[in-house]
Order: C-alpha cells, then sequence, then structure tokens
C-alpha cells in the first residue's frame, strides 16, 4: 500500500506543477509555448521514478485540467497534442525504433502530425479561424515555415528531454535519491 500512496502522491505533486506552469501563461505574456514545455519536462521526473504508465495517467490528468482550467486553451492544445506526452514516449522510441534515422523519421511523423492535428483543434473546436491571417504579408506559405522551424523546435527540444533525462537518472536521483544510477 505504501507504493501505491508514493504513486499517487509523487502524481498529485507532478499534477500540481504541471498545471501551475500552465497557469502563468495567463501572467506572463508570450508564455503560450514555454510553459507547456516546461510543465512536459516535469514528466521526465513522473516517467523514470513511477513508470512510463504512471507519467501517461498524469499527463491524461493534467491536459484534462489543463483545457478546462488554464487561462490559455491554445498553451492548453500545445500540452496536449505535443510538449506533455512526448517525454514519456520518447524513452520507448529510443528503445524500440532502430536504426537512428528510422527513429528520426518516427519521431518528426509523429510531431508533423501532431502539430497539423493541433491546428486543426485550434481552428475548428476553439474557433480561431483566422489564425493565419495574424501574419499578415508573411504570406501562404507562412504555415509551411512556421512548420520548418517547428521541426527545428522539436529536434532541440528531444535534444533537451533526452539530455535531462540522462541527467535526472545519472546525477540527480543518484545524488538527491540516494539511488544508484542506470
Amino acid at each position: 500500500m505504501k507504493h501505491k500512496s508514493s504513486q499517487v502522491a509523487i502524481g498529485g505533486m507532478a499534477s500540481g506543477l504541471c498545471l501551475l506552469l500552465m497557469f502563468l501563461t495567463g501572467m506572463i505574456p508570450f508564455s503560450d509555448y514555454v510553459c507547456p514545455t516546461f510543465a512536459g519536462l516535469v514528466l521526465i521526473a513522473v516517467a523514470e521514478e513511477l513508470g512510463r504508465g504512471t507519467a501517461l495517467i498524469v499527463y491524461g490528468a493534467v491536459s484534462l485540467l489543463g483545457l478546462l482550467l488554464t487561462p490559455s486553451k491554445e498553451a492548453a492544445i500545445l500540452f496536449i497534442f505535443i510538449f506533455g506526452y512526448y517525454p514519456t514516449i520518447r524513452g520507448a522510441l529510443e528503445e524500440k525504433v532502430r536504426p537512428m534515422p528510422l527513429r528520426w523519421l518516427v519521431k518528426l511523423l509523429i510531431f508533423n502530425i501532431m502539430v497539423v492535428l493541433a491546428y486543426v483543434v485550434v481552428v475548428n473546436v476553439l474557433g480561431i479561424p483566422d489564425i493565419m491571417e495574424e501574419f499578415g504579408s508573411f504570406g501562404q506559405y507562412s504555415a509551411l515555415v512556421l512548420l520548418a522551424f517547428g521541426n527545428i523546435f522539436f529536434v532541440i527540444y528531444d535534444y533537451t528531454v533526452g539530455n535531462l533525462t540522462a541527467v535526472y537518472r545519472d546525477y540527480f536521483a543518484p545524488k538527491f535519491l540516494r539511488r544508484g544510477g542506470r
């Protein structure tokens, strides 16, 4: 029973921290992209300590509560479709998909599909059809240019998630949680 109560406590604290980061989108200008990114990084610790299944449960809870409670629905959609689940599934992709070029192809394919789905939800569900008009003279290719920049950011995000996972596993957990690294 102690293990289950620890799981619930850690999951609750991680959910609270993720939601706090999502709430900051209403207080910090231009944080609609940064806060969901950081909220997703919190799930690294949950996945490492409690497993991917528990991390996905926390992701689901934060996704639902974030959509209902956070001031920026766009940030909530970004967390749901891109930044929330990725730190959890990245380890499985690293383990199961070989060779590396195929792994990157799968990662980028997942990212691009989820970005397009997020855009469809933002336009059709949240009712923001004129989102591309905000770019004005940026032109008709603005969606493709933004997707290209998004892919570059995603590659950086992937490396960040990998490095933070390694730091957590090899430095933080052994030093502060008094257990051996892998």
